[in-house]
């Protein structure tokens, strides 16, 4: 019996994870994200699957990230029937976004239609909140190391990540087939969660280059001293500062960086804010004692440590950062500035030269985020463009992402040699130069597979 793997996302580009794994009856899709950045690479969202969603009889999603799991409310549209398999934890994260997303979907459809900026007529959602209900009520749960058996001779097995809160790597046992699948790996040392597990042995493993060709700076001598300095300054001259941040991990490490630099004084007391429903309800997950156990000793605490935390839930709340009457800290979703409130915070706040934004992670290319990163002196935001005066500062500290040596580090520990490594989920120059070192550090079989492309791996 043949089993194939085709590569339908994160081939090529950094996001829209969705790798479909065949075994006679079964159609197996790890992960089911939603393309970001570039617009060849966003069309694709909207383009009919390459496979039939009535036939995939099971997802397995390694962590909540829109990019990994944002386009399950789709394939439940488009004839999805099956269960969606996920740790608790991203279970419980995933409808979060999944929720967000979908309001975003006809927030940005209804906007587009009011301000005649869309070439579609009507504009309308990738998915509505329908259905990503019914995409919620297809998640069922297993816990790390626990071997789930799917019928047909196949099982999966959740291990932790250490990426975001249950983040898992899955490996898929299929006859005599196994498959690896590292879904995003988390550093070694993480402010809030455990650390990763060290990989199972596999013949095939699927391993993810985000940062593949690079590596993280050493850390500062001061603890984020980036942020802590364009605070002060930004203060100074009556700004504020917005942090556009992922709602999911992100907010949370931003808590904890702020709440420690308030603690030494390093920075002025004034007022914090987390503008985002998303954000807010991840917090309260993470605080939550029955995922104690993935978090590192003592981190559960650190996140209640930030005194005057304020939450702008409402709509009108969110507006009245548009213009801070005071200086003030903004945290908003999204982490790339690609949507959410923090897209309306930038559109007023930019043209300022007192305040400042702060990009605390990886910006996909295409991105708001990304073309701030790179210096942009205007952005496209609703149709318009916007000047740039603001300070933009970016921190790497926050990145939870594995860097090129700890994505190897990891690699290398599973205990026999696999017959084939496949690098996914990374700009092209960045799996390339990951599956180079990879093979010549390891002389194992290499490759960068295609979008689309299919191969053996029994």
């Amino acid at each position: 019996m043949a089993t194939s793997l085709t590569f339908h996302g994160a081939a090529g580009t950094v996001t829209g994870s969705k790798f479909l794994l065949e075994h006679g009856r079964r159609r197996m899709l790890v992960d089911c994200g939603l393309y970001q950045g570039e617009r060849e690479w966003r069309r694709l969202n909207w383009a009919p699957v390459p496979f039939l969603p009535s036939g995939v009889s099971d997802v397995l999603l390694t962590h909540a990230h829109l990019d990994h799991c944002g386009y399950l409310p789709a394939l439940v549209r488009k004839g999805f029937t099956g269960p969606a398999w996920a740790t608790r934890g991203t279970a419980e994260l995933a409808a979060i976004v999944l929720r967000d997303s979908a309001h975003l979907q006809e927030e940005d459809a209804e906007y587009a239609r009011r301000g005649g900026y869309s070439r579609h007529d009507p504009p309308l959602p990738l998915y509505t909140e329908a259905d990503a209900e019914r995409a919620i009520r297809a998640l069922h749960t297993r816990g790390f190391g626990e071997l789930e058996p799917l019928g047909d001779g196949v099982a999966f097995t959740f291990h932790r990540a250490g990426h975001i809160l249950g983040s898992s790597t899955v490996l898929l046992e299929l006859g005599s087939a196994s498959v690896l699948f590292s879904g995003d790996l988390g550093r070694p040392v993480h402010d809030l969660l455990l650390p990763r597990e060290d990989p199972s042995s596999a013949r095939t493993v699927v391993i993810e280059a985000t940062y593949g060709d690079r590596e993280h700076p050493e850390p500062a001598a001061e603890e984020h001293a980036a942020l802590a300095d364009v605070i002060r300054r930004t203060v100074r001259r009556g700004g504020s500062v917005v942090i556009p941040a992922f709602a999911v991990d992100r907010t949370e490490l931003v808590v904890i960086a702020l709440a420690r630099m308030l603690e030494r004084g390093v920075i002025p007391h004034v007022p914090i804010y987390i503008d985002s429903p998303m954000a807010l309800a991840a917090l309260e997950v993470y605080r939550r004692a029955e995922y104690r156990h993935e978090l590192r000793p003592g981190a559960a605490d650190a996140l209640d440590r930030l005194s005057g935390l304020r939450e702008a839930r409402t709509a009108d709340e969110s507006r009245d950062l548009n213009a801070p009457h005071q200086p003030s800290v903004v945290i908003s979703a999204s982490g790339m500035a690609s949507g959410g409130r923090v897209v309306h915070h930038l559109r007023h706040l930019l043209p300022d030269r007192r305040n400042a934004v702060v990009l605390t992670g990886y910006q996909a290319v295409g991105t708001r985020g990304r073309a701030l990163a790179d210096g942009a002196h205007e952005v496209k935001i609703m149709g318009r463009y916007v000047p740039v005066r603001a300070e933009i500062v970016t921190d790497e500290e926050f990145s939870v992402h594995a860097d090129a040596s700890e994505l190897v580090d990891w690699l290398v520990r599973i205990p026999r040699p696999p017959e084939t490594v496949y690098v996914v989920h990374g700009e092209p120059g960045a799996a390339a130069s990951l599956a180079a070192r990879i093979r010549h550090e390891t002389g194992w079989t290499v490759a960068v597979p295609r979008l689309g492309e299919r191969v053996l791996v029994d």
